[in-house]
């Protein structure tokens, strides 16, 4: 198993600044990926992968 740590829903709605609602909305709707280890648990690279894709400024195209 990766290093990496896992976290419970509420540590990163706490990171997010969101509700906890909102982050099992994301695990649910597929945005977020998530293993239920009694409870929900987002490991941290997971957490990472959906901020970056979930960017909204563009680019700048190279010249």
């Amino acid at each position: 198993m990766d290093s990496e740590k896992l976290l419970t829903a509420q540590e990163v709605a706490k990171r997010l600044r969101v509700s906890e609602r909102s982050v099992m909305r994301y695990i649910h709707a597929g945005k977020l990926r998530a293993t239920k280890i009694g409870y929900w648990r987002i490991n941290e690279k997971d957490l990472k992968d959906f901020l970056e894709g979930n960017v909204n400024v563009r680019k700048r195209k190279k010249k």
